[in-house]
């Protein structure tokens, strides 16, 4: 066939060749596009949220002092089963799968392509991090606030 027809052959496969590569180049710029999409996304979200955070700034003194009037009233045994719980729930080493879904949905939220090796990465470093974050704040503020609530919390804890 192709010695019969070898021009009519030839421009079909050229044909084909460019049809193909314009696809692949769309492909490419809606990619492109989301991406830029995706990341102008989040920086308007964080405009938003800054200014109301800076101009809403007495409603989120009334609902500061409500949280505070809350958390103060309970007991301090309470307290700390609730930090251990919600310690161990959001950033328990014990779910590297929902880390993976969490980390990778923020990872393609900023328009970023699935990378297994950077998740992986992230998935072993960030929780540790956080967990240290979290003890030096208990450390640091709730001595403060109430030493034996730091004691029923370590007792709880081992």
């Amino acid at each position: 066939m192709i010695k019969e027809h070898p021009e009519t052959h030839l421009q079909n496969l050229r044909i084909g060749i460019h049809k193909e590569t314009v696809q692949l180049v769309k492909i490419h710029n809606e990619y492109n596009l989301h991406s830029i999409l995706h990341f102008s996304t989040n920086i308007i979200c964080f405009a938003i949220l800054s200014g109301y955070f800076i101009l809403g700034n007495e409603k989120l003194v009334i609902l500061n002092s409500w949280i505070q009037e809350f958390l103060y009233n309970l007991s301090d045994t309470i307290k700390a089963f609730s930090i251990l719980l919600v310690t161990d729930l959001w950033i328990g080493f014990h779910s590297p799968h929902g880390w993976e879904l969490m980390i990778g949905s923020v990872y393609n939220d900023f328009g970023l392509a699935h990378n297994d090796q950077i998740i992986s990465g992230l998935v072993s470093t960030f929780p540790v991090i956080l967990d240290t974050i979290v003890k030096y704040w208990i450390f640091h503020y709730l001595n403060r606030v109430s030493p034996s609530l730091v004691v029923i919390y370590h007792s709880m804890n081992e």
